[in-house]
């Protein structure tokens, strides 16, 4: 039957020389083809019930899932039942013996869920720290924040290859993010620094015609000839002279609470950008229940990262009143809180700080996250406490991240990507 084929399906005809439809041929599954799909999702226990045997790559591929989902307990949906334990033990040749098999049955996107899922319900963070799993590990954000989280208790045999694989997990995100930020933000501080009386090279003919269209003239033509117009430019507008002096200061205040991991990784790559701008004088701060200054590390932001400390407390308030005593040009400063704002120290003295920074001129953005992980856990009261003094809080991903800048330079309405996720 073709009643129901897909529209681009083809038709051929068989050996009976009846008009058959191959593209469905092809793509309705056989009684055994479904049966070994329904094994792979169930796994080693629905052996019996589906009448499955699994041969090759396809039993490489159930192995590497039983090792992981297949003990009991927390299991995802579909891999259940009662008695197995998962296969990957506790040691670190099986591990990444296991993150090579995944590596080659799986695509990236999934050895790196897999992988986050063994670190969860495996407890394999300690593994981490042997230098041959590192070599087979995925890269990725997530598996950066946990390296982070294990820094100070990673041995000087395992520092090394931690930092090529999150040297190489910056590198991939400074590719994939620099030159739009870079070209976004130009464009923002160029606009910024606009003046009313620039010298005649630097007027900005296209913008100043626009400017000044209601001053249209028509003018008579003389002995007969056609009327002529002109644009009387009363105010001219152009570009500084002075374009690589330092227009904006920007301030990245970013919480290094365990929550905050991804986070902490997007910031530093773009602290590192931002750095690279001379336009810009970029100051970066990480805090938990303490403060600190990484500013000087901002031409690495592998440095940067390794000079967090992932987990503790959170104090705002006392990472504010350093970010605070900083400014020395309200007017053109640039404050970014990146924290899930759950506030371990004095939350009216951290209100009270960012309404005076308001109030001297500061452009001031809160986020709740800077990543792609969607929206985030964060503290309720405080965010709308922020969003009441016109510094309202919302999740941004890494590619919004530009335009909120911009907009934030050039003291702009912020982009809010989803008003459900403003407090």
């Amino acid at each position: 039957m073709t009643a129901h084929a897909p529209q681009h399906a083809t038709q051929d005809d068989d050996e009976t020389g009846e008009t058959v439809d191959t593209e469905t041929t092809r793509a309705r599954p056989t009684d055994g083809e479904r049966m070994r799909r329904w094994r792979m999702v169930l796994g080693a226990d629905s052996a019996e019930s589906t009448g499955c045997t699994l041969t090759g790559q396809d039993a490489a591929m159930d192995g590497a899932l039983d090792a992981l989902y297949g003990g009991g307990g927390k299991k995802p949906g579909g891999r259940g039942g009662g008695g197995r334990s998962a296969g990957l033990g506790a040691s670190a040749p099986s591990v990444a013996r296991w993150l090579g098999d995944i590596r080659t049955y799986f695509p990236s996107s999934v050895v790196q869920v897999m992988q986050r899922d063994a670190i969860d319900r495996l407890g394999l963070s300690a593994l981490l720290l042997e230098p041959e799993m590192l070599e087979a590990v995925e890269a990725d954000v997530h598996l950066v924040g946990t390296l982070l989280s294990l820094n100070k208790a990673m041995p000087e045999t395992t520092k090394e290859t931690a930092r090529a694989v999150v040297r190489k997990v910056v590198d991939d995100l400074e590719k994939r993010l620099e030159s739009r930020t870079r070209a976004t933000l130009t464009g923002a501080l160029d606009r910024s620094a606009r003046i009313s009386r620039p010298r005649h090279r630097d007027i900005d003919w296209d913008r100043t015609i626009r400017a000044n269209l209601k001053n249209y003239l028509t003018i008579p033509g003389a002995d007969g000839e056609e009327a002529t117009g002109t644009v009387v430019p009363e105010r001219l507008i152009g570009y500084g002279r002075a374009s690589q002096s330092v227009k904006k200061d920007v301030i990245l205040c970013i919480d290094q609470s365990g929550s905050m991991a991804a986070s902490v990784v997007y910031a530093s790559v773009f602290g590192a950008v931002l750095a690279s701008m001379r336009t810009l004088a970029t100051r970066l701060v990480v805090f938990d229940t303490a403060v600190v200054d990484l500013t000087d590390q901002l031409d690495d932001p592998v440095d940067v990262l390794f000079g967090t400390q992932l987990g503790g407390g959170t104090d705002i308030n006392r990472a504010l009143a350093y970010c605070q005593s900083k400014i020395t040009r309200p007017v053109d400063t640039v404050v970014v809180l990146i924290s899930d704002l759950y506030e371990g120290g004095i939350r009216d003295e951290m209100l009270k700080r960012v309404a005076a920074m308001k109030a001297s001129g500061v452009q001031f953005v809160t986020l709740l996250a800077l990543s792609d992980e969607g929206a985030p856990a964060y503290d309720h009261e405080h965010a709308a406490a922020l969003g009441a003094l016109g510094a309202p809080a919302f999740a941004c991903t890494p590619d919004l991240f530009p335009d909120i800048m911009a907009a934030a330079i050039e003291k702009r309405p912020l982009p809010i990507p989803d008003k459900e996720a403003q407090p």
